[in-house]
């Protein structure tokens, strides 16, 4: 038995003043009871109780030993049933990380709506587009693509796949012949994706066969939304999230390229990452449960 357990014996003596009233209602036996008050006594080196055959009465030591002990008792409780409630109802702050171009135009729909579901819960939301570490930097979930995770440890649920397409500036093409295959990307100056990312080539399908055209960079970031711009001024070809280049190509601000050579890899992938598939609490539950179905309807 416990120190806990040892100290909820010895309220229910002292509240029954019986040790065999106390044994009935814990559901234990009477010699139970007097080895947990016995080894009580040991570890606080005092006597708690004085016994005679017919009754039983408090130390001094007892009873100033059990208003303490009441009062961390009912504390306990107090935390055990709100951290029971905190698993069944969602609740407490929800840290999330999120990579912040691959969810611009879709975070604040999906947190709206789990904010409406689960208004006790608050919510703390990150944005950045650098690897991240769920345990070390504080965050419950995040959402985010493959390169920012750093642990094998998290666990992760596909969400979403992100086009990418090539592209290039009218201004641009007015200066340097746009690529009509492939192999002359080669020619062409590229808006990279930062090196640590991505590696400064593209695979494409030509026929039956697939073909890997390294790329020359001047300008590379982390950022679509950077590259895009840079991209929108001249400085180059290069691939964007179809999301983030979607209205640029409507008004013609950009042109897609090579669109008859399937690019391959051309999506990436958007994760919901969390730490564990085991007693989550309640906020986390209901969260990987709100997005699972906000981005299979979407």
């Amino acid at each position: 038995m416990d120190y806990v357990d040892s100290l909820r014996v010895f309220r229910s003596v002292v509240e029954a003043r019986s040790f065999t009233r106390a044994a009935d209602a814990l559901g234990v036996t009477t010699p139970v009871i007097s080895r947990s008050i016995a080894s009580l006594e040991h570890r606080l080196g005092n006597r708690l109780f004085h016994r005679t055959t017919r009754q039983i009465t408090l130390t001094e030591t007892a009873e100033r030993f059990y208003e303490r002990c009441v009062k961390i008792l009912d504390e306990l409780e107090a935390l055990e049933a709100d951290t029971m409630t905190e698993r069944r109802e969602p609740t407490g702050v929800l840290r999330l990380v999120a990579h912040a171009t691959a969810t611009m135009s879709l975070l604040v729909p999906l947190l709206a709506g789990y904010k409406q579901k689960n208004p006790k819960v608050v919510l703390d939301v990150t944005l950045i587009e650098r690897p991240v570490d769920l345990v070390s930097d504080g965050f419950d979930l995040g959402i985010v693509v493959p390169y920012m995770l750093t642990s094998e440890s998290t666990v992760t649920k596909l969400l979403a796949k992100i086009p990418l397409v090539l592209v290039a500036a009218p201004n641009y093409l007015k200066k340097n012949r746009g690529p009509d295959h492939p192999l002359e990307l080669q020619d062409h100056v590229v808006v990279a994706a930062s090196p640590s990312l991505r590696k400064p080539s593209l695979t494409f399908k030509v026929g039956a066969d697939s073909m890997s055209v390294p790329l020359k960079f001047d300008v590379a970031s982390n950022s679509p939304l950077f590259n895009r711009e840079m991209i929108k001024l001249g400085f180059g070809i290069g691939v964007l999230p179809e999301a983030v280049a979607h209205d640029d190509i409507k008004t013609g601000s950009l042109i897609r390229l090579l669109e008859n050579f399937e690019l391959i890899d051309s999506e990436v992938e958007l994760r919901l990452a969390y730490l564990s598939r085991t007693l989550m609490p309640a906020k986390v539950r209901s969260f990987i449960s709100h997005a699972s179905s906000f981005f299979h309807d979407n």
